[in-house]
């Protein structure tokens, strides 16, 4: 029989641990060595890596949210957590891309000289190129499957294109200003270059096997960009 003490202690023992408990409350249960917020940035990553897939190969229309949780190991109900439908995750990938695309751009251009007017445009080109034609997925997503989704899709779409178009146009600004090129509006003038580079990008994915072809349409759009800002002789 146990001893009024022993119990006692025993008592004591577990007032303790709950004491101990509900001062330093745990974080949320691991699961798998994971915490519940480790797994959520797992199940976001392999939501975005199945979309890139889908929608960079089958298309957009052509693929369900049941299919893009299929291929991302992930229940509807986490996907609703992360995003409202598949608009969202369309935009958040566009996004990601453009948003490497004008970094890559900006620190190109850093480095070249900032007299040099085709130093400059190829630097600022050529990063660009290299980031929209690294993956044949992300050129379709951010050319091809984001045009007429939605209302939505299409101004995430208009605020990248003007994005690029202002660093042009400021661009431009700048090299008129010290005399590298002519002194004029170039509002209209960057968004027809943003056009004129993304159709280049564009046509590099319907030949992107084609040996030399990506320099031949980076050289072609430097042309058109030096072109645009050439001083007009008097």
């Amino acid at each position: 029989m146990r001893s009024r003490s022993g119990k006692t202690s025993f008592q004591n023992a577990r007032a303790r641990r709950r004491a101990a408990n509900s001062a330093a409350p745990a974080p949320g249960r691991r699961y798998r060595q994971q915490t519940p917020d480790q797994r959520r940035t797992g199940r976001r990553a392999r939501l975005l890596d199945a979309a890139l897939e889908a929608f960079g190969t089958r298309g957009y229309q052509a693929s369900s949210i049941e299919q893009l949780c299929a291929d991302a190991s992930i229940s509807t109900r986490n996907f609703y957590e992360e995003f409202p439908g598949r608009e969202a995750l369309l935009i958040e990938l566009h996004d990601v891309l453009n948003q490497r695309a004008f970094d890559a751009v900006i620190r190109a251009m850093s480095n070249a000289d900032p007299t040099d007017v085709e130093a400059r445009a190829t630097a600022g080109v050529r990063a660009y190129f290299e980031v929209m034609t690294s993956d044949a997925r992300w050129a379709r997503i951010a050319l091809v499957e984001s045009v007429g989704v939605s209302a939505a899709v299409q101004a995430a779409r208009r605020a990248a294109l003007d994005r690029f178009a202002a660093l042009i146009e400021a661009e431009a600004n700048r090299l008129a200003a010290i005399g590298r090129a002519s002194s004029r509006d170039y509002s209209l003038t960057a968004l027809g270059l943003v056009g004129v580079i993304n159709e280049l990008v564009h046509t590099w994915t319907s030949r992107a096997t084609r040996k030399g072809f990506l320099e031949e349409v980076t050289r072609e759009a430097v042309r058109f960009v030096v072109a645009a800002l050439e001083p007009v002789l008097p």
